[in-house]
């Protein structure tokens, strides 16, 4: 059971899944707490330098951070509900 999970998993990454939730609407439930200037260590929405810092790492390992958490970042980034994906378009959208 678990390879076949595992197997649907990869093969819906595969095919280019697209987030579920809007990555604005994640952003100010979830990550803007953080990530709109109240915690300094934390990269704003829109801060070219901050983000042109951390996209060369590849959208899968920043992912990789949020779910594992990162620093003051807790795991899942205070989004209990998302998936890589949406991780992935709010990234996105922050780094806009």
């Amino acid at each position: 059971m678990k390879r076949m999970l595992l197997a649907a998993s990869c093969a819906a990454l595969a095919n280019g899944v697209a987030a579920a939730q809007d990555p604005e609407a994640v952003f100010h439930r979830a990550c803007g707490a953080c990530h709109d200037g109240q915690l300094p260590t934390a990269p704003r929405k829109g801060d070219e330098a901050a983000w042109s810092a951390r996209m060369p790492k590849g959208l899968d390992a920043l992912v990789l951070s949020v779910t594992n958490g990162l620093a003051a970042m807790p795991p899942r980034g205070m989004c209990t509900d998302c998936t890589a994906e949406d991780y992935q378009a709010v990234i996105r959208w922050m780094a806009k």
